[in-house]
């Protein structure tokens, strides 16, 4: 009866903004913000159900794969309008690089560290262990964030850069999609779908898939624009708002659908699904920028970064290669997550431009000297270029 209950509130949170946006009314910021928010999740639970079931018929990489692309429809959906905006109007550029920068962050600054606190708080583990099929999402995010670094010296994000990330994009859905199908332990709402036997649980794995992605690309500007809106009241900084409060916005969903995972102590799925996302967004949301932005320009030619902008992204860059010499040894301790957690949270509190790049060296460093006098994330970078699994040489305590 509680599967059932399930189901169906996280369908009538969906339905709720599904029905105010086709009467096309216009609640307050606040309510809409609230309506909207809560739309998305509905939608996120109905995503982690689908993902799930996913697995019974498309390897695990794929089907966490396809979650994280369809949970970050609000992030594509805000970067592409401030990038086509751009195309017109160059200052837009700033909104869209402060965005998706600010997206990149979140993502592994809150959201990574937050499932290693959930999976802790949860059962007293005090870090988790990824499986060796996750060396598909770690390398292929090191190989964009190797790349990545050439932009910020550029000071432009074109075409080129586009066709790299987008390239190395493809290249992983690729091998996503042909690793190995593990069967895997339904549970809850999951469980009581694939009950109804092969034919409903496909349509349902599908019908949950297409509900939440069309339920999150129309609740995801209206919950950001009303965040927003509320955010301007107790009069905060538009770049900040657009850096940190629309991405938050945005990235709710796999936020959600990931702490969800690690609360079922599936802390596997819930990384794969973030790791995806940030694959995802580090490779395909870059790459479709200068896309939009000629298309919506009608000449060719590259989005132009001010000082603030290569700063925001050569400091992302940095953190990713930390996080990808963090996670080559496809294990995440507690101690770990709460570094990246303080180094992410403390470059808020100071706002001097020279501090980002203090703390990009820093990053970098950090990198250098845990791979050096690490011996298991050493290993673990050999590891992400063979088919050896990396060895897991930190051992996950109770």
């Amino acid at each position: 009866m509680s599967n059932w209950l399930w189901i169906g509130s996280s369908t009538l949170l969906c339905f709720q903004w599904i029905a105010i946006h086709l009467a096309g009314t216009h609640p307050p910021p606040e309510l809409q913000a609230l309506s909207a928010g809560l739309a998305i999740f509905g939608a996120a639970f109905l995503l982690s159900w689908a993902a799930e079931l996913a697995q019974l018929e498309i390897p695990q990489s794929l089907a966490i794969a396809l979650l994280a692309l369809i949970a970050v429809l609000p992030e594509y959906a805000v970067d592409m309008y401030f990038a086509w905006v751009a195309g017109k109007d160059p200052k837009y550029t700033a909104f869209a690089m402060a965005n998706m920068t600010g997206a990149n962050r979140l993502l592994i600054g809150v959201g990574w560290a937050a499932v290693v606190f959930t999976v802790w708080l949860k059962s007293g583990r005090r870090g988790i262990a990824l499986e060796p099929e996750h060396k598909i999402e770690i390398f292929y995010l090191g190989l964009a964030t190797i790349y990545s670094f050439i932009i910020p010296f550029k000071g432009r994000l074109d075409l080129i850069d586009a066709a790299v990330l987008v390239t190395i994009f493809a290249f992983y859905m690729r091998a996503a999609a042909k690793a190995s199908l593990v069967e895997p332990e339904l549970e809850g709402p999951a469980e009581l779908v694939e009950s109804w036997g092969q034919g409903l649980r496909r349509f349902f794995t599908v019908a949950f898939f297409l509900y939440s992605g069309f339920t999150i690309f129309i609740a995801a500007e209206p919950f950001a624009e009303g965040l927003l809106a509320t955010g301007r009241t107790f009069g905060i900084e538009e770049f900040i708002l657009v850096q940190w409060l629309a991405p938050l916005a945005s990235e709710s969903p796999e936020f959600i659908a990931a702490i969800l995972f690690a609360l079922r102590m599936q802390p596997g799925i819930s990384m794969g699904a973030l790791l995806s996302s940030k694959v995802n967004q580090w490779t395909l949301l870059i790459g479709m920028l200068p896309v939009v932005y000629t298309i919506s320009a009608g000449r060719f030619g590259g989005m132009e970064m001010d000082s603030r902008q290569v700063e925001e992204l050569f400091l992302t860059a940095a953190q990713s290669l930390f996080a990808v010499a963090i996670l080559a040894n496809l294990s995440f301790t507690l101690g770990e997550a709460i570094l990246i957690f303080v180094l992410f949270s403390t470059q808020l509190l100071v706002p001097d431009p020279r501090f980002r790049y203090y703390y990009s060296f820093m990053y970098i460093v950090l990198t250098v000297g845990w791979v050096l006098f690490n011996k298991g994330a050493r290993q673990g970078v050999v590891g992400l270029f063979s088919r050896a699994p990396s060895p897991r040489t930190v051992k996950i305590t109770e």
